[in-house]
């Protein structure tokens, strides 16, 4: 369980040449055969035609947070929006758009709910509709979804303690035999100590369920949680935490973590987990060099950390010349570092590799980043490195960007976006590129009390034999999650393979044709 080459202020060194020059030509194997001759990629900003205009806004609790939870809430097969609001109230927005047609949303009923830096979605109580898990400033909500948009406050009657912290992060998965997910909930600074902020980070509570509702663990220390994902790293068949921590708060004597389930402990150096030290604000994670382990993206100030996943716990930093460090405003004459947040793989051209979206923004007004910092919309290229067309596909927002999200709004095959600013409006961008490849969606329906099948696995298996591994989780990204159809692009291929790893045990493979939606039901 190492980590090679990590260096400690984060700035890129080159893994070792032969690991990684095997991982890059797996990888373009794996991609050549998929990947259509496509124009550039191009979106067309919705956001005027949004029912409400929506700012996420506040003073210093809400510097850090922006995030929206994306999810259908109704069961219409359109994926709804949840955004945080910061000091002002959460939105509601129900997707009204056609399938191929324009996007379009209508506001949802939503009791007043202030001081929300995030959102996360999940079927808490296995009843098929998903709920809400709610960040706040203060007291955090679940909100149980009622199926017709609606939701009502369960917080106390699935005996979670709501706490009164400052909470940023959020991670679930299932554990062997539990009728109930277990809930990790970070929080950043301690907004109680007098002595704040720097160095007074606050610990962060893993809650197990028991009979009555869950017993919470405290997990210390605590180094200001951003972002956490429960991931099965190594394929063992169980997650562990891995949480990314700001340094900006903790000062000193912290790093990332990664917190061993089965163990009941954080890793360390002796256990080949070294030290790492970001200004961690999210995780993004999807397997993009095709050995079925996930490579991570860590956002932070300066330097966008990817690291290719290795067997046996290794990870090693891409290359420079990767494309994905992106660590200066791409547009513009503002020459200071950027300051990342959300960021999310996904194939926004459909031509079988994944891309990489990361939102940027200056925190407030911090004089050594740059204050504006475009959006970038990584794309990856026939020769294997990432290249930034944000600016020409029309979503380098300068804004201060925080949460965001990919996801096909008006089913037409293609992934959209969503990005939450602070101090400025919600965006809504279309994706209208043309020519596409082909794409599969498919949505999984696993049964109580997992119903969408968190910590396993959706293999896509090529005509050729290759295979490609999504993990299915809750948590990462900044303050954003999903939950419904998991899009992969197919190029110029007719079709594929399909099938679902659940609890360790894979279901049958489906052929699938291209430019289907399934549902894949354990």
């Amino acid at each position: 369980m190492t980590q090679k080459d990590v260096a400690g202020t984060g700035k890129p060194k080159a893994a070792p040449g032969a690991v990684v020059r095997a991982a890059v030509l797996c990888l373009l194997a794996l991609s050549a055969a998929a990947a259509p001759a496509v124009a550039g990629v191009r979106f067309i900003d919705r956001s005027a035609d949004l029912p409400v205009q929506h700012i996420y806004d506040g003073g210093w609790e809400h510097f850090v947070g922006g995030g929206v939870a994306i999810f259908d809430c109704n069961s219409d097969g359109f994926a709804d929006l949840f955004v945080a609001g910061g000091e002002n109230p959460a939105t509601l927005l129900i997707n009204r758009s056609l399938a191929g047609g324009a996007i379009r949303f209508g506001l949802g009923d939503l009791t007043p709910l202030t001081g929300v830096p995030g959102a996360y979605p999940l079927d808490v109580d296995g009843d098929g509709l998903l709920d809400l898990a709610v960040l706040r400033a203060g007291a955090n909500v679940m909100l149980r979804g009622r199926g017709d948009c609606t939701f009502e406050d369960a917080t106390k009657a699935w005996g979670i303690d709501p706490g009164q912290g400052w909470t940023t992060a959020f991670s679930a998965t299932w554990e062997a035999g539990a009728d109930r997910p277990v809930l990790v909930f970070g929080n950043y600074v301690d907004r109680s100590n007098p002595k704040g902020p720097f160095g007074t980070c606050d610990t962060n509570v893993l809650m197990r369920p028991i009979a009555g509702g869950y017993d919470a663990t405290t997990l210390a220390p605590g180094f200001c949680a951003l972002s956490m994902l429960f991931s099965d790293w190594k394929r063992q068949g169980r997650a562990d935490l891995r949480i990314s921590n700001d340094r900006h708060y903790y000062v000193r004597g912290g790093s990332e973590q990664m917190y061993d389930m089965a163990a009941g402990r954080f890793l360390g150096p002796d256990d080949g987990w070294p030290d790492l030290f970001l200004w961690g604000m999210g995780i993004a994670s999807r397997d993009i060099t095709g050995n079925g382990l996930s490579e991570v993206m860590l956002t932070s100030m300066g330097d966008q950390l990817l690291q290719f996943a290795l067997p046996g716990g290794v990870y090693e930093n891409v290359p420079y010349s990767f494309g994905s460090y992106v660590q200066r405003p791409s547009t513009g004459d503002d020459g200071r570092p950027s300051t990342g947040w959300h960021a999310e793989f996904g194939d926004v051209d459909n031509d079988g590799w994944s891309d990489l979206f990361v939102a940027k923004g200056n925190v407030d007004q911090m004089p050594g980043n740059a204050a504006k910092d475009p959006n970038n919309l990584l794309i990856r290229t026939p020769d294997g490195p990432f290249v930034d067309r944000g600016a020409e596909a029309g979503v380098a927002s300068p804004h201060r960007s925080r949460g965001a999200g990919l996801y096909d709004l008006n089913l037409d095959g293609r992934l959209d976006l969503v990005v939450v600013n602070r101090r400025a409006p919600l965006e809504i961008h279309e994706n209208v590129t043309d020519p596409v490849g082909g794409w599969l969606q498919v949505e999984v329906s696993a049964g109580p009390p997992n119903t969408h099948g968190v910590g396993g696995f959706l293999e896509l298996r090529l005509p050729d034999g290759r295979v490609e591994s999504r993990e299915i989780t809750v948590g990462g990204g900044h303050a954003s999650g999903q939950a419904g159809l998991h899009h992969f692009g197919l190029g110029t291929l007719r079709g594929a393979a399909v099938r679902l790893i659940l609890n360790g045990a894979p279901g049958p493979w489906q052929d699938v044709a291209a430019n289907s939606r399934i549902t894949l039901s354990r």
